[in-house]
């Protein structure tokens, strides 16, 4: 009788299994691939760079990504790679991106000396062998090939064991399966056992803001928000300019490039280990402090000093830079990276050099009779951009109380946004000369942004652009452009498997600039 039921069982499941969608039978008859990573060392100075392989991983999760979304066509980022197959030649993966290498070498610093940096690229295990190629941007824009490596996926050398757990996995938001969405991991650093629900309640305040902002705000259903919380054995990161150091478990610090605002982590492979719990294309790293400052690396990850009174502004521009690459507008404060040596147009949308006035990448934006470039109070601006300057470093230098520092910025933003509002031509889109660090020779799309200034402003239209167009890269599929489907808000989860519009705008009192908010302006 026994084996006459599983017969019967066995037979209804074949029928059931016969009438199953098409799309759901070839999810069933191919399992997602597991995530693999190859870390390597990026070695270097100003003029010249080296690579060499450290080891290939399989990371414990599945590849969060969806097939159908293999190859990037956006042509952002400095570096580009892709997998290919071997036998077939044929390209299987690819994506563009930035690093820390990428910056360092930019600053006075690789005129001098020799640096290295440990990085990581990810992409879906394949199931034969393929050939990894980097490329990088030359002097006019072109990715040209610099170095490739042999992967043998079956290889004895591919490690596939687990690394420590930083602890569970919280699902701040889970929209769909990650393969169909933007996995967005929130990951905090600095905050101790104890500290747990702290963070909790901070990721999630700081994910609500980051959806406040067009294009967010109607594509929120396109994103899974996860969070991740390794316990530290002290309370808060490493601030080198005032003796603090600690032992983070992501390793994340102020003062990077001797940039006081500049947060970074060049723990790459601590960082790796403890992301790879959670299914993620972007990373933001949370930091238990309250000084003012955070990062953003295009495809790397950004980060924010969370107990910060800027924190929402901060954590929304450095993930501006992170996501879709978009350059710093600003160009009046203090950053470490010297001037560009020529003038070429920018693979950053929000940029340009402006080489040929009637072919602006954002021509079709422009209203008709809107002159290029497009005039605005600049020297009034940088008058008083230059008082507030000096201001700002004399409060660091004296070691004066955060406090002093907030009030002088919501001074600023008081200024600025009554100065910014003023002409013919605020709110509308053109070619506002001043952008990148350089306030000749590069122009932005609006005279306010929050790629630009700490005032209460959303994102230009330009960068709404494209952000958008990154988020259709990873959940361009049917649930995007204001799917109806409701993203849950869920406590925790053991598994990530199981568990042109009106501008819109965080009200809680914003935060500043990137390559020194990452740079922090």
């Amino acid at each position: 009788m026994e084996a006459v039921g599983y017969a019967a069982v066995n037979r209804k499941a074949l029928l059931l299994f016969l009438f199953l969608p098409l799309a759901t039978m070839a999810r069933l008859a191919s399992a997602a691939p597991h995530t693999m990573r190859l870390d390597y060392y990026h070695t270097g100075n100003a003029s010249e760079e080296r690579f060499s392989l450290d080891r290939v991983v399989l990371e414990p999760l599945e590849w969060p990504g969806q097939p159908e979304r293999a190859l990037d066509d956006t042509n952002l980022g400095k570096y580009f790679f892709e997998v290919v197959d071997r036998k077939t030649n044929r390209v299987l993966y690819s994506r563009g991106f930035a690093s820390i290498y990428g910056e360092w070498e930019t600053t006075g610093e690789a005129k001098e000396i020799h640096r290295t940096f440990h990085e990581s690229l990810r992409f879906p295990a394949p199931p034969d062998p393929v050939q990894i190629v980097l490329k990088k941007r030359d002097a006019k824009n072109a990715f040209r090939e610099i170095w490739t490596a042999l992967v043998e996926p079956k290889g004895m050398f591919v490690d596939p064991s687990p690394p420590e757990s930083p602890g569970p996995l919280l699902a701040i938001q889970k929209s769909g399966e990650p393969s169909e969405k933007v996995d967005f991991l929130i990951l905090g650093d600095g905050y101790t056992v104890s500290e747990r629900s702290k963070f909790e309640k901070d990721a999630r305040r700081l994910a609500e803001i980051l959806f406040s902002y067009v294009p967010f705000k109607e594509r929120r259903a396109d994103f899974n928000v996860w969070g991740l919380c390794p316990p530290s054995a002290e309370s808060g990161i490493s601030r080198p300019s005032t003796g603090i150091h600690r032992r983070s478990r992501v390793g994340a610090t102020y003062d990077a490039f001797g940039s006081e605002r500049y947060v970074l982590t060049f723990e790459n492979r601590a960082f790796r280990e403890v992301a790879s719990f959670a299914p993620y294309e972007f990373v933001e790293i949370l930091t238990n402090t309250r000084t003012y400052g955070g990062g953003g690396i295009f495809g790397l990850y950004s980060t924010v000093a969370a107990d910060s009174l800027w924190s929402p502004y901060v954590f929304v521009h450095e993930f501006g830079h992170h996501f879709a690459g978009l350059a710093d507008e600003y160009y009046t404060s203090d950053v470490a990276y010297e001037p560009a040596a020529g003038r070429v147009e920018p693979w950053e949308w929000n940029v340009t050099a402006l080489l040929d006035p009637a072919q602006l990448k954002w021509k079709d934006l422009v209203a008709p009779g809107t002159p290029i470039p497009t005039p605005w109070p600049k020297e009034a601006f940088e008058k008083q951009a230059k008082e507030i300057q000096a201001r700002r470093r004399k409060i660091r230098a004296e070691n004066r109380p955060e406090e002093e520092m907030d009030a002088l910025f919501k001074e600023q933003r008081v200024l600025e946004t009554k100065l910014l509002a003023t002409g013919p031509h605020a709110g509308r889109v053109g070619a506002f000369e001043g952008a990148m660090y350089e306030a000749r020779g590069y122009f932005r799309p609006q005279v306010d942004c929050v790629m630009f200034t700490r005032d209460e402003v959303p994102f230009c239209a330009v960068c709404r652009r494209a952000l958008a167009r990154v988020m259709d890269l990873y959940a361009g599929g049917s649930g995007s452009h204001g799917s109806s489907a409701k993203p849950s808000a869920v406590k925790s989860a053991s598994s990530p498997k199981t568990a042109a519009a009106e501008p819109s705008r965080a009200v809680t009192a914003p935060t500043q600039s990137a390559k020194e908010s990452a740079r922090s302006e």
